[in-house]
């Protein structure tokens, strides 16, 4: 199974949990420092599109600009369409993509950053709203494998404003735990 067929498979885990949404819930805090769902699911509809855009074009002008209009939920799904038709595309494994400032890659390795956003921002989500998070296993594990890559140093990912500091998981955690941690995300995280 490929990177991407992962990734399309956690955006369907994503779906229902993200139409449990109600517009009370949109002030809610996240696991994600500082933002609530609202910012959660507005950053994720910008990653969407911009994604998809570079992918199509070789870059995106802006990774900031998603919208949730009045329905977040449709406005999420649209940008998670826009996303599968981009990288579902005949001859996507050809182009390089430039990600946000991260730099130009393969669009196999672009679609594993996608992945690792998509299996971590779904257990955010299901953590605010308080539901179950099934995540496919053979993502985690994937995602998991690109998480290992990405550097720990704290100063490093302040200065990228990525992640926030690893949060110390034991190997005999779970692989989402573990993925979790290196994401800088507390496993244990509950809503207040």
């Amino acid at each position: 199974m490929t990177t991407f067929d992962l990734d399309r498979q956690s955006l369907l885990v994503l779906d229902p949990i993200v139409s449990k949404a109600t517009a009370a819930d949109l002030d809610r805090p996240t696991p994600c420092a500082g933002w609530t769902l609202a910012d959660l699911l507005r950053h994720q509809v910008s990653e969407n599109h911009a994604f998809a855009e570079a992918a199509r074009h070789g870059s995106a002008k802006d990774w900031d600009s998603g919208q949730l209009g009045e329905d977040p939920y449709a406005a999420y799904a649209a940008s998670v369409t826009d996303y599968l038709a981009a990288y579902g595309e005949a001859d996507i494994a050809e182009r390089q993509i430039a990600i946000n400032t991260f730099g130009t890659f393969p669009s196999t390795v672009a679609v594993a950053m996608h992945l690792v956003d998509t299996v971590a921002h779904g257990w955010d989500l299901a953590k605010t709203l308080d539901v179950a998070y099934n995540p496919v296993p053979a993502a985690v594990h994937a995602a998991l494998q690109f998480a290992l890559m990405i550097p720990a140093d704290p100063e490093e990912r302040v200065k990228r404003g990525t992640f926030a500091p690893v949060v110390p998981v034991s190997t005999d955690e779970s692989e989402l735990d573990q993925f979790l941690g290196l994401l800088g995300r507390d496993p244990a995280w509950q809503v207040s």
